[in-house]
């Protein structure tokens, strides 16, 4: 049986001109890089447009990967350079505080609405409202806070991978996680009924006003009803990460445990028409 090569050995490949080599990178590197943009972005549609945006500046600047981590490290790097410069999008020009955020949950509690009997229907609404929400929390830590959260907690980067995909030193990333994860952990061990039974605030009690006043339905799912990829989307790092942890994680910090319970998104199809489009129009160096 021949082996998969490995992305290392695409690049090399695609820096001589192979087309092939090319799309079938940015086929297996989308998927990571999509999953990074709707955690930082929120809403679906932007994440796909600076999924999109991010995949061409990988491909138009892979001489400059010159295999001094692993290319999915890179790859991140390029992602992350992108996503802290980029122009706010929708979700974050409505941006709130931990605090207006909890208050905003407080005041959107047991609105009176006629709910789907309880079955499938209903229990997507509650996990979409469970995703939603969470992802919303996420927001709610500034740019370099909520990557450093997202690298380190979500998707279980070294301190020194995160370190270099953030360009500054490993200690200073250490720093900017602890930061993120101690206010996360603070609001929610105080806020969410999800980490703590005994909070005023629980999916159930935000579904009314989700239903009500966001037009929430089983036909209008952003989160619950999204494709789904592979676990393995950051495959280079540590595998089985979240299999292995998730028991000790449950009992250490429930928090964690929660965001490593989101799915991971499959990137849509159409990445990968617009991709072939580009690379058989006569307007990509790479392959000249």
């Amino acid at each position: 049986m021949t082996e998969e090569p490995t992305l290392e050995n695409l690049v090399e490949q695609a820096k001589t001109g192979n087309q092939a080599a090319l799309e079938t990178l940015i086929r297996r590197i989308q998927h990571q890089v999509y999953n990074l943009a709707r955690r930082m972005l929120w809403h679906p549609a932007d994440a796909e447009d600076a999924t999109q945006e991010i995949l061409i500046k990988i491909m138009t600047h892979l001489s400059q990967y010159r295999q001094e981590s692993a290319f999915t490290t890179w790859v991140y790097r390029v992602a992350t350079n992108y996503l802290l410069t980029t122009r706010k999008r929708r979700a974050e020009q409505r941006q709130a505080t931990f605090e207006e955020f909890g208050q905003q949950l407080e005041s959107r509690m047991d609105v009176e609405v006629n709910l789907p009997p309880d079955g499938l229907d209903q229990r997507l609404l509650l996990k979409e409202v469970e995703l939603s929400c969470t992802m919303g929390m996420l927001l709610c830590l500034d740019r370099e806070h909520r990557l450093a959260y997202i690298l380190g907690e979500l998707f279980g980067v070294t301190s020194e991978e995160g370190a270099y995909i953030l360009e500054i030193s490993s200690l200073a990333y250490r720093k900017r996680l602890s930061r993120a994860r101690t206010r996360m952990r603070g609001f929610m061990n105080n806020t969410c009924g999800l980490v703590n039974p005994a909070n005023n605030c629980h999916c159930e009690r935000q579904l009314g006003h989700k239903v009500k006043y966001e037009k929430l339905g089983p036909a209008r799912l952003m989160f619950a009803g999204a494709s789904t990829a592979a676990p393995t989307i950051a495959s280079d790092f540590p595998p089985g990460l979240v299999e292995q942890s998730i028991a000790e994680l449950e009992k250490l910090d429930r928090t964690v445990a929660i965001f490593r319970h989101h799915p991971a998104y499959a990137a849509p199809d159409n990445f990968m028409k617009a991709i072939k489009q580009l690379l058989e129009s006569d307007n990509f160096e790479i392959l000249k």
